[in-house]
């Protein structure tokens, strides 16, 4: 026994029963009755009509039964390796005592501010040696004007054939 759905509603249509209604560019649509054809010409939106299978479906009506309940997922944490460190130092750290974390740390700190003094004494220097060159009169690099230092093209001189 063949049935169609109703297309507005979503219930059984069985044979001998219902209307059909052909749309004018050739498609089919079944009703079930009178009702449902009515509320699909006045194009009512079936997912907002209480009695309606799309309405039902959308709202999670009488599906409870079918349903068995959903199992939930665990996140599970795993540890890797970062590119500075393996996995057994990142250990060895997490382990630590806050005291000796803080200690390291501080060591750290400290070597990172020496090596720092020590590149910008360096620069001193540097920047001292150029200036005194420069009052003694050498030129830094064989330039002797702005504009060769800019970049800008050399006068040419004349020469006379």
């Amino acid at each position: 026994m063949r049935t169609y759905d109703d297309t507005f509603s979503g219930t059984k249509i069985y044979p001998g029963k219902g209307k059909l209604y052909v749309r004018g560019d050739s498609k089919i649509f079944r009703f079930q009755n009178g009702k449902t054809e009515s509320l699909f010409l006045q194009r009512k939106n079936p997912r907002r009509i209480a009695w309606t299978t799309l309405y039902r479906r959308m709202h999670k009506k009488g599906i409870s039964e079918e349903v068995a309940k959903k199992r939930t997922r665990r996140t599970i944490k795993s540890q890797r390796a970062i590119v500075g460190a393996s996995l057994d130092v990142i250990k060895e750290r997490r382990s630590q005592r806050p005291e000796a974390r803080a200690a390291a740390r501080q060591a750290a700190i400290k070597e990172g501010k020496e090596k720092k003094s020590a590149y910008e004494s360096k620069k001193k220097l540097e920047k001292a040696k150029s200036a005194a060159g420069a009052a003694r009169g050498q030129v830094k690099g064989a330039l002797s004007s702005k504009q060769q230092a800019k970049g800008a093209p050399t006068k040419v001189t004349a020469k006379s054939r």
